[in-house]
C-alpha cells in the first residue's frame, strides 16, 4: 500500500476491511484506503495526571461513527484504517475504542480483541491511572477495560440500542446534577447535594429538591450518603425517599460493617439507589465496586474500569488496592447469596400459596436488624479543611461547557 503505510504493521480487525495502526505522520487517503483518527475528536477531561479511559458517550459516538463508515456505500470497497499517534496516552484511549467496538459489535472476546491490538508492530499499551495527586499505586490496563465492557455487556448494563449520549453528557455536567448510572435502573452515582442552592468557588451546588423530579422519573427510591452532612436527610425522607448515612472519611476505604450495610440497602430496595459522597467519585465508586464484585462477579480491575468509563475519576488511591483485596471474599459472599436465593425459589415452587408467603416472610425477617442506617460517628473523625472530594469537585466544576447543545427537556433545575 502507498504513502508509507504498511498493512503488515497494523492490526486487522475485519479481514481486508478494518485496521488499527500507530503512525508517525498523518497519511493521505488513497483509492483503496480511508484513514481516520479520533485522537483530537474524543479527548479525556483529566483531573490531575489521569488520561483515560474515555467515557461512555465517547465510546458510543465512536461506535456510531465506525458503523456509519462500514455501512457507507462510497467506502464499501475501501479498507478503513483507524490510526493513532505515538502519543502513548492517546494511543491507549484509541486502542480501548476499537477494542471495545470489536467486543460489542464483532462479538470478539476481550482477550481476542486485545491479541489483535498487539499484532503487527503494535507493542503494549500504557496503563491508565487514577485521578489522585502523586504516585500511582494501581495500573488499569487496556485489557482490563475491554473485560469490564464485556462484563457490562453480558449483564445488560451496556445497551447502545437504548443509550442516549446527549442525555449522558447533559447529566454528567456539574450544573445539571453531576450524576451517572453505573448499573442502569439500579445504581446511580452523583455528587453531594447541599443545604442551599448556590455557586461556591465557581461550582454549582444543588439542593436535595433539585433531584426529586429526576429520581421519581427513574424509579430511584433510596439515597445513600457517605460524606459529612451537607444537607438534612429528612428533606429526602419527607419527599418519600429512603435515606441512609454510611459516613467514612474522604479518601479512605469502608469498614466491613459499612460494606455489609451498603450491600443490604441495595439488595433490600425495590427501586434504584442513588449513592453520593462529596464528589461522588472515591467513596461512592468503591462501594459500587463492592456491589459489582458480589452480585456480578466482576474482578476488581473490571469493576474499576467499568465505573470509570461510566463516571471518569472514580476510585482513587488506596481504594483501588482495597477492591483487589476484597475481590475474593465478595465473590464468595455473592455465591452464597445466589445459592440461598435459589433454594428459597425452589422451596416456594414446591409449596402452596399460603405457606409460600409465610416461608418468604421468614426469610425476610433474618436481616431486618440491618435496615437501620449505620454510620461512623463523623463528629469524632477529623478531616482536613479541603478534602480530596472538595478538590475534585472544584476541578470538575471549572470545566467549560461543551459545544454539543443539550435539549431543555433534560433540565435538572
Amino acid at each position: 500500500m502507498a504513502d508509507g503505510y504498511e498493512q503488515a504493521s497494523s492490526s486487522e480487525f475485519i479481514k481486508d476491511r478494518l485496521y488499527f495502526a500507530t503512525l508517525r505522520v498523518k497519511p493521505k487517503n488513497t483509492a483503496n484506503t480511508h484513514f481516520f483518527s479520533t485522537d483530537e475528536e474524543f479527548v479525556y477531561e483529566s483531573f490531575y495526571a489521569d488520561f483515560g479511559p474515555l467515557n461512555l458517550a465517547m465510546l458510543y459516538r465512536y461506535c456510531w461513527k465506525l458503523n456509519k463508515k462500514l455501512k457507507s456505500f462510497t467506502m464499501s470497497r475501501k479498507r478503513l484504517v483507524h490510526y493513532t499517534s505515538y502519543d502513548q496516552k492517546k494511543r491507549a484511549n484509541a486502542a480501548v475504542l476499537i477494542g471495545a467496538y470489536a467486543v460489542i459489535y464483532l462479538k470478539r472476546s476481550p482477550e481476542d480483541a486485545y491479541r489483535t491490538l498487539i499484532t503487527g508492530n503494535n507493542t503494549g499499551y500504557m496503563p491508565f491511572r487514577d485521578a489522585a495527586v502523586g504516585e500511582c499505586s494501581f495500573n488499569l490496563t487496556v485489557l482490563d477495560c475491554l473485560q469490564g465492557i464485556h462484563k457490562a455487556l453480558q449483564h445488560g448494563f451496556l445497551d447502545f440500542e437504548r443509550f442516549s449520549a446527549e442525555e449522558y453528557e447533559h447529566y454528567e455536567r456539574v450544573e445539571n446534577g453531576d450524576m451517572n448510572w453505573i448499573i442502569p435502573g439500579k445504581i446511580l452515582a452523583f455528587s453531594s447535594p447541599h443545604s442551599r442552592g448556590k455557586i461556591e468557588n465557581g461550582y454549582p451546588l444543588h439542593t436535595p429538591e433539585a433531584y426529586f423530579s429526576y429520581f421519581c422519573q427513574n424509579d430511584i427510591t433510596t439515597v445513600v450518603r457517605l460524606n459529612r452532612k451537607l444537607y438534612d436527610g429528612r428533606r429526602f425522607e419527607d419527599a418519600g425517599f429512603e435515606h441512609h448515612d454510611l459516613f467514612f472519611l474522604d479518601g479512605t476505604t469502608p469498614s466491613d460493617l459499612i460494606i455489609r450495610r451498603f450491600l443490604h440497602v441495595c439488595e433490600s430496595t425495590d427501586g434504584a439507589v442513588a449513592v453520593h459522597c462529596k464528589a461522588g467519585l472515591g467513596r461512592t465508586g468503591t462501594l459500587i465496586g463492592c456491589y459489582l464484585m458480589k452480585h456480578f462477579r466482576f474482578t476488581a480491575a473490571e469493576a474499576i474500569a467499568w465505573i470509570r468509563i461510566c463516571r471518569p475519576g472514580s476510585i482513587i488511591g488506596p481504594q483501588q488496592n482495597f477492591l483487589e483485596e476484597k475481590q475474593h471474599s465478595l465473590w464468595v459472599q455473592g455465591d452464597v447469596h445466589r445459592s440461598k436465593q435459589k433454594m428459597v425459589q425452589q422451596r416456594l415452587r414446591k409449596q402452596g400459596p399460603v405457606s409460600s408467603l409465610l416461608s418468604s416472610m421468614d426469610d425476610l425477617s433474618i436481616n431486618t436488624v440491618l435496615c437501620r442506617s449505620y454510620s461512623t460517628d463523623e463528629n469524632n473523625c477529623k478531616e482536613v479543611s479541603l478534602t480530596q472530594g472538595d478538590k475534585l469537585r472544584a476541578l470538575k466544576g471549572k470545566r467549560p461547557p461543551r459545544s454539543v447543545s443539550s435539549s431543555s427537556r433534560y433540565q435538572l433545575l
